[in-house]
């Protein structure tokens, strides 16, 4: 089977790759490899997929249908698979391999869910409310002598990169420092030190058989909860934007959310309005304007 990588990851991967990264040029020789060694039968490969990693319909020797995942090492895919294994399946997608074994591949061995239904399918209140019940599941406390990335390290990555980026986009100056002040407030007294999914959103939670819905994909961190939600918040920012009343639709969601969820609003309100920026700066930076434009739009009702 030739394991052509979708379009849509062609095309995030582009906009991130380092100079000389020839990961996609080998991705097709990975996957037969990977597939070979594990003597797995390939059904296809998901499309469009994800936006960091190719994803590959599997079979095991015994028949038990799986999903191989690739990713390059930028994606961290032995941090999900710590954080996976930690989880042990409790809310998220079950790992299927204990050990990493040639972990230079970033290939992940995965219980296969149902890829084509998340909880984005729901309407927008159920989706949110099974979307808020899961994240619940994975807010745990983080193994100990753990090597994921902090809120606080990650962040500030993120915050050095806005900066830079603000001499090219000028008009951004206020929501750029409204961000940057709201993220050195909140790292000042975190509430809370938990393992985190990352990225959590609706599209993150696919219909499984073992439970109804689990989460798959994370990028993980540890941190506060209200940084995990935080993202939650803005599901559906096409929407929101293109609603008359979005700006006071997204007050009550991120109300809702917090009462929910016991997670102090202010701290929603100003880790959403910090993630929202960063998304919308780093969208205008690898040109995507029209994203960039919704979050940018979005970050200003905050």
């Amino acid at each position: 089977m030739v394991f052509e990588p979708p379009r849509r990851l062609v095309r995030a991967l582009g906009e991130t790759a380092p100079a000389g990264d020839d990961w996609l040029a080998r991705l097709p020789e990975t996957a037969e490899r990977t597939v070979a060694r594990r003597e797995l039968t390939v059904e296809r490969v998901q499309v469009p997929g994800g936006r960091s990693s190719l994803v590959v319909l599997v079979r095991r020797t015994d028949g038990t249908p799986a999903v191989l995942k690739l990713a390059p090492n930028r994606a961290r895919p032995e941090s999900e698979r710590a954080a996976l294994a930690h989880w042990a399946g409790r809310g998220a997608v079950q790992l299927l391999e204990s050990d990493a074994g040639d972990s230079a591949d970033g290939a992940l061995l995965l219980e296969r869910l149902h890829p084509d239904v998340s909880v984005r399918s729901l309407p927008e209140a159920k989706a949110l409310l099974e979307a808020a019940g899961t994240l619940r599941r994975l807010w745990v406390e983080p193994p100990g002598g753990h090597v994921f990335e902090t809120v606080a390290e990650r962040t500030g990555r993120q915050a050095e990169a806005m900066r830079a980026a603000a001499p090219a986009a000028p008009e951004t100056a206020p929501l750029v420092d409204a961000a940057l002040t709201a993220r050195a407030e909140l790292l000042a007294a975190p509430p809370d030190h938990r393992l985190l999914h990352g990225t959590f959103r609706q599209s993150k939670v696919l219909a499984g058989e073992r439970m109804h819905w689990l989460a798959v994909g994370p990028d993980p961190v540890v941190g506060e909860s209200a940084f995990d939600l935080a993202r939650l918040v803005r599901d559906r920012v096409e929407d929101l934007i293109a609603n008359p009343s979005g700006a006071s639709t997204t007050r009550r969601r991120i109300k809702r959310l917090a009462e929910s969820l016991e997670v102090d609003l202010e701290r929603l309100r100003g880790w959403t309005l910090f993630r929202a920026v960063e998304s919308g700066v780093r969208a205008l930076r690898v040109g995507r304007p029209k994203d960039a434009e919704l979050l940018l739009e979005f970050a200003g009702w905050l």
